[in-house]
């Protein structure tokens, strides 16, 4: 198997250039035959990722095997083992994170770790030395070529800090590069509500995150009203692609809400919000007594859990 500081470098440059949050993706090689829902349910019995997706798939030549780039609910923590047995073929899947970094002995190991992690080669930082550079030590010279290369090459975070909504089309069966509605429609929201980004650049990102019948009714919002909001875009989507239930016949169903026999504390609490945020939009109870409804309801619902309050 390769070396894992490679592979962590390669699993870093994949969240940056599909956009996902380093925490909570992972990287599994898997054989060719492999397919997408193995890979996820396989991951799944990991507890403490929670809901894996499969993002991308590419062929990994040097180890004859295909690199599968995941995203999982929860955060990556030291508690993902290194290996996961897949049932069916008893053979065990490699599993890269980036919660652990396998720790290097020396600076030149250092230094190659880090230039992978950025895409870049040892020249790049050669090509930094002028003939201002101080030549005291190699040592001191090295140290601040790197620090002057990683100045040039990071880059500032997108406006409004969020990363880029995943697809969204309304197919039936959800495609395996799409998110369901609800979940699409949960982060829109969050980026709507929280990003400090302009209200062009929220509308530009909720297109680029549509096609299908979903884009063509963005397009005709855009059409007849081209000085839209960006949530006049998400209410038109949720009349289209939503539960038809009244905002009253959601708050409803939220008071029946409980916890589950095998659900965590926490998975009940992130459901909880989902709907409760769903009543509010629709309507069906008042945004300020947001905080006292979520609490009563986890105290109400929480009938597996030993709550102490």
């Amino acid at each position: 198997m390769a070396d894992r500081t490679e592979l962590a470098a390669e699993l870093k440059r994949w969240c940056r250039g599909e956009g996902l949050e380093e925490a909570r993706a992972l990287m599994v090689l898997v054989p060719e035959e492999a397919e997408v829902d193995q890979i996820e349910e396989t991951l799944e019995k990991v507890k403490c990722l929670g809901r894996v997706r499969v993002r991308r798939r590419m062929f990994h030549p040097s180890q004859s095997c295909i690199s599968v780039l995941c995203e999982c609910r929860e955060e990556c923590t030291e508690n993902v083992p290194p290996e996961v047995l897949h049932a069916g073929s008893g053979k065990l899947w490699p599993v890269i994170t980036l919660c652990e970094i396998p720790v290097v002995s020396n600076f030149n190991t250092k230094l190659k770790t880090l230039l992978n992690a950025e895409g870049k080669t040892i020249e790049d930082v050669k090509s930094l030395f002028t003939e201002s550079t101080p030549k005291v030590n190699s040592t001191e010279s090295i140290l601040q070529a790197v620090g002057d290369f990683l100045e040039k090459s990071c880059k500032p975070q997108a406006e409004g800090g969020y990363r880029r909504l995943r697809l969204f089309s309304g197919n039936l069966p959800i495609p395996p590069n799409e998110e369901s509605f609800d979940y699409w429609l949960e982060q829109a929201w969050l980026m709507v509500e929280e990003s400090d980004c302009t209200e062009r650049e929220k509308r530009r990102r909720i297109m680029e995150s549509l096609k299908g019948s979903a884009l063509e009714i963005a397009k005709s919002v855009k059409d007849s009203y081209p000085d839209a909001k960006p949530t006049e875009y998400l209410e038109a989507l949720e009349s289209a692609f939503g539960t038809a239930e009244s905002g009253d016949d959601l708050y409803f169903a939220f008071r029946l809400m409980q916890q589950q026999p095998a659900e965590k504390l926490s998975d009940f609490l992130r459901r909880l919000e989902r709907a409760l945020n769903k009543v509010i939009q629709r309507g069906g109870f008042p945004a300020d007594g947001k905080d006292k409804a979520r609490l009563e309801q986890l105290l109400r619902g929480a009938v597996v859990s030993d709550l102490m309050c």
